[in-house]
């Protein structure tokens, strides 16, 4: 087996000195974060910590690993989760078709006399494909986004307990690859199920609510500055009303924007009943959600300041 591998470093960085400073820094990039949040990935960054963030969808979760990798300007690899997803889908497979290439075209020019050469040669570095978990040990220091966590099987979460404890993966025909720094690992969950204790004391942790309203005002206006302000308070008055009612999938600030945005699109400087319930499609996914929604008095959904 060849001698271990370490992945290149880059310059060292300057990460922001306190919780205050990375919040500046990421309300820079769009991302508006409460104190507590702030503070959660300041710690992951200064202690070298996973960061495990749970809340319901369209809170903000994967959208802060985005803004840590912007502030940082750290790469960013992403492995979403899903159900049955192996580790070998989430670290590195072998490119069967330039394997197979590759093979011919040594027969081809009559080069298949050392067997074992030729064997070897075919599980070169070149012939690797990395999946998000190599990427982000061999291109350090890098941002890993392990996203929905809670849709993975319990095989993986054991599997992820080893990689985070050390941050090597062993390729048997090639060494180790170790990142010469660990990444920013930020994991996130819907909390569909319940994640590990053991996966979770490895890790800072973090549960995101949906913003308070002048926090989503502000969201709305920094990030679609072409809204009007008293659209903006309106769609995000609706939107917590919405979140108070016992639907489906309520709406995350996502739900919001695309809200806002599709109003905006219509013409719209305010938000009223009638423009409002033609746009739930926007802000609403299920049909049970969007029947119920459509059934309430207008006015205890839409207008408002």
């Amino acid at each position: 087996m060849s001698q271990p591998t370490t992945a290149s470093s880059r310059p060292a960085e300057t990460l922001p000195a306190d919780p205050d400073a990375l919040a500046a820094a990421l309300q820079a990039t769009g991302y508006l974060p409460d104190e507590g949040l702030a503070t959660a990935a300041h710690l992951a960054l200064a202690m070298g910590r996973p960061l495990f963030l749970e809340g319901e969808a369209g809170v903000g979760k994967t959208a802060l690993a985005h803004a840590l990798a912007e502030v940082t300007g750290r790469p960013m690899y992403r492995l979403q989760c899903y159900e049955g997803l192996e580790a070998s889908q989430a670290l590195y497979d072998w490119d069967f078709g330039r394997q197979l290439l590759h093979l011919r075209a040594a027969e081809a020019a009559g080069s298949t006399g050392d067997v074992q050469q030729l064997e070897a040669g075919l599980y070169d570095r070149r012939f690797l494909l990395a999946r998000p978990l190599l990427q982000a040990l061999e291109d350090a220091p890098s941002v890993l986004l392990i996203d929905e966590i809670d849709r993975a099987d319990d095989e993986f979460e054991a599997f992820l307990l080893e990689l985070l404890s050390d941050f090597t993966i062993s390729i048997p025909e090639l060494g180790t690859v170790r990142a010469s720094t660990p990444p920013l690992v930020v994991l996130t969950s819907n909390r569909t199920r319940e994640v590990h204790d053991a996966l979770k004391r490895r890790c800072l942790y973090h549960w995101l609510e949906h913003p308070d309203f002048e926090r989503e005002v502000a969201i709305l206006r920094q990030r679609l500055p072409e809204v009007t302000e008293t659209l903006a308070r309106q769609v995000a008055r609706a939107t917590a009303k919405l979140r108070s009612l016992d639907l489906l999938k309520p709406p995350g600030i996502a739900e919001a924007m695309d809200w806002a945005t599709a109003l905006h699109t219509l013409g719209a400087r305010e938000l009223d009943p009638e423009t409002g319930a033609r746009t739930l499609g926007a802000v609403l996914k299920y049909r049970e959600d969007t029947d119920r929604v459509r059934a309430l008095t207008r006015g205890a959904l839409f207008g408002g300041s």
